[in-house]
């Protein structure tokens, strides 16, 4: 299968067309049906993959069964090793993999990839997953514990990053001794199952990694649902992760949920503005805003207020839209479905009585009119407790709430089920500790955006974003389960 843009092609070596991968084999879906893989910037089908189903998971469930004892006890430096190998080919192929992201994403150039380098933080963890010894209350007996894999788990990942959020759920479960049954989102699912292909050319065993590829009603409802998966990762919408959540409580299956945000950008009167705009305009137009840290809400003082305003839409008017092709700044939206949400959405800011100050439709332009595009949108003075300003969008739109002091920026900020990601722009560390402390968000980034620049930043939500952590130091402890173990001298008192 070769896959086109308008001027280069991907290395058809990297790609199958029509099959997903059990148990080291490339097959298709048990249906025989097929799923149309479409380029959000022109409509264009780039592929096709299996319409897989529950049949399909308990096809994958059998293959990482029959993979896990072999997986499992191999040393974890072993382990480590083969992680490492299937970062250096991800390196490898990291303009093919980067094209073939951008296709089925429709989004421009962000450079190369980082996901060989999230992977090896996460190899560089398989052989640092280490038990405790324990007191005990006698001295003829030992006590420690052991933190033992799960054995066959499985993970949803999202449409909006599907490279790195596969490395990363993957990397950690395969490095703490699990094998694992992926499902991608339909939309965008060639990204894993390239990921997945270079993982086995690596020398990860066959069974260790299984991707079934098809809707979330089918294939995707199978995996939380199934018997034989002992633990779950999910990262989604609020809505089908409590769906998910109520398929795993049925059998008692632990998870983890990163279920997006409404992250508040908190701006002070002492705050720099020159350094502020360009990263808050990038942090709602990153990915066509289709990112759960997107700072959506800017919560700042009314001494400021309007100067922020004016600079906000002097900079989101500079933003360039346009197919993946082309160097702009900002793509299309995925689908038909979020294009119509988003604009839905715009319309309600329109209805709420919210100033809209930049944008709010659809752009025109060579290149444009079959891509699901929309204008980088700036609404003004909106009401808190507004649809815009509680639920996540998931588009290019941000809305800016005027506010008196900091407690009504606190109440404000901390004003929506989410709690993901937050921003504090100040000069003044007080502010900053006192922000940091009360926010209600499990990353607050001070005079940053999209959370703390930071290696090995352990990544998860409080209240509805979702609970549990990914990437961090404790990236791979979370697919581990705790055991103790006691042992006592079976021998009589002076032997």
């Amino acid at each position: 299968m070769t896959l086109t843009s308008e001027d280069t092609a991907l290395d058809p070596d990297l790609l199958l067309d029509g099959v997903h991968l059990i148990g080291g084999d490339w097959v298709p879906a048990r249906s025989g049906q097929t799923i149309d893989v479409v380029n959000p910037a022109n409509r264009a089908v780039l592929a096709r993959v299996p319409r897989g189903g529950a049949e399909d998971v308990d096809a994958a469930v059998a293959a990482a069964e029959g993979a896990l004892p072999a997986w499992r006890d191999l040393d974890a430096a072993s382990r480590g090793r083969h992680l490492f190998a299937w970062a250096d080919l991800i390196d490898a192929h990291g303009a093919e993999l980067d094209e073939l992201e951008r296709q089925e994403m429709g989004r421009p150039s962000w450079g190369p990839p980082r996901m060989g380098g999230q992977l090896r933080y996460t190899a560089g963890l398989a052989d640092k997953v280490q038990g405790q010894s324990l007191p005990t209350f006698s001295p003829d007996a030992l006590a420690l514990t052991l933190r033992e894999p799960y054995g066959v788990v499985g993970v949803i990942i999202p449409w909006n990053a599907p490279g790195p959020q596969f490395v990363m759920e993957v990397g950690a479960a395969i490095a703490a001794g699990n094998t694992i049954v992926v499902k991608p989102a339909e939309d965008a699912p060639l990204t894993p199952l390239a990921l997945a292909k270079l993982a086995l050319e690596a020398g990860i065993p066959p069974g260790v990694i299984n991707v079934v590829t098809g809707y979330g009603a089918e294939a995707g409802a199978a995996v939380p649902s199934h018997p034989k998966i002992r633990r779950v990762g999910f990262t989604g919408s609020p809505v089908t992760g409590r769906a998910v959540m109520e398929a795993c409580a049925k059998n008692l299956t632990p998870l983890h949920l990163e279920l997006g945000g409404k992250s508040p950008q908190v701006v002070f009167p002492d705050a720099d503005l020159e350094a502020a705009v360009p990263q808050m305009t990038f942090s709602i137009t990153l990915n066509t805003g289709q990112v759960c840290a997107a700072g959506s809400r800017i919560v700042v003082h009314r001494s400021v207020h309007a100067e922020l305003v004016d600079r906000l839409a002097a900079q989101m008017q500079q933003v360039t839209v346009g197919p993946w092709h082309r160097p702009v700044a900002m793509g299309p939206l995925i689908n038909a479905t979020q294009h119509e949400r988003v604009l839905g959405y715009i319309d309600v800011g329109k209805e709420s009585g919210a100033e809209l100050v930049v944008g709010g439709g659809v752009p025109r332009g060579d290149g444009l009119a079959d891509g699901f595009f929309v204008e980088p949108t700036l609404f003004d003075k909106v009401d808190p407790a507004s649809r815009i300003a509680q639920e996540e969008i998931f588009g290019p739109v941000l809305s800016v709430i005027p506010v008196d002091d900091e407690e009504e920026a606190l109440a404000v900020a901390n004003g929506t089920e989410y709690g993901l990601v937050a921003s504090v722009w100040t000069r003044d560390v007080g502010t900053a500790v006192r922000m940091s402390r009360r926010l209600q968000a499990g990353q607050v980034g001070v005079n940053s955006v999209l959370g703390a620049p930071a290696i090995g930043a352990p990544w998860g939500g409080y209240k509805s974003s979702g609970f549990g952590r990914t990437m961090g130091a404790d990236a791979v402890l979370e697919w581990t389960q705790v055991k103790t173990v006691s042992l006592r001298d079976a021998a009589p008192p002076g032997r």
